[in-house]
């Protein structure tokens, strides 16, 4: 399953996925994320038929994804940012 975390206004979209399928709730993005966007749900708040620990953005941070994660966008000094790069499984994507 897709969980999509953010928001779409007048100057863009600010999602993060996460494919909860991927993830196993190892907690390298949380560690990886200068802004502490992320954290390790005990279950999937998506998925009530899962309970296994699962990566979720933390609710105090979904309708500021445009600002907490503005720092680590892409540029030419950096080409993936640091969540995506620690997740293994490849579970984590943006939409910018």
């Amino acid at each position: 399953m897709l969980a999509n975390y953010g928001y779409k206004d007048g100057s863009g979209d600010y999602f993060i996925t996460i494919d909860t399928d991927k993830c196993d709730g190892c907690g390298e993005c949380v560690t990886a994320c200068p802004a502490q966007v992320f954290a390790v749900a005990d279950e999937d708040p998506n998925d009530p038929m899962r309970e296994d620990p699962v990566a979720v953005v933390a609710d105090e941070k979904k309708k500021k994804l445009k600002y907490e994660c503005n720092p680590c966008k892409p540029s030419s000094n950096r080409a993936v940012l640091p969540c995506v790069k620690a997740c293994e499984s490849a579970a984590i994507s943006h939409s910018w």
